[in-house]
């Protein structure tokens, strides 16, 4: 492969992961604490969009077990929705890289 078509290569490459970014910000996962009591949302970009909580959970003399569930729900959200970014960014590399080739070693991963 000559440097023009490499660069041409990065360039598509480019336009792809460009898009599957805009993707990512609507992809929606979705964790559960708590047998259901506890939900949390997160986009394809590890931010979360939303908790929910089931009203039977809030105990005010217990709230150290409802912080518990949060963050556990946030850390599985958080986890769906890098496995899902990763997903999503295989398939753009998916045929254009040679093989070895690292995208974690320019923070692309």
């Amino acid at each position: 492969m000559n440097m023009a078509d490499m660069f041409g290569k990065l360039t598509e490459m480019q336009k792809k992961m460009d898009e599957v970014k805009r993707q990512l910000n609507e992809l929606e996962v979705e964790a559960e604490t708590g047998g259901g009591m506890v939900r949390v949302t997160a986009n394809g970009n590890r931010e979360i969009t939303s908790i929910k909580l089931d009203k039977d959970i809030v105990d005010p003399n217990d709230i150290e077990m409802l912080e518990d569930l949060i963050t556990a729900g946030i850390n599985q959200a958080i986890k769906k929705a890098e496995e899902a970014a990763q997903d999503k960014m295989a398939d753009v590399t998916k045929g254009m890289l040679p093989g070895g080739f690292d995208l974690g070693n320019l923070g692309m991963k």
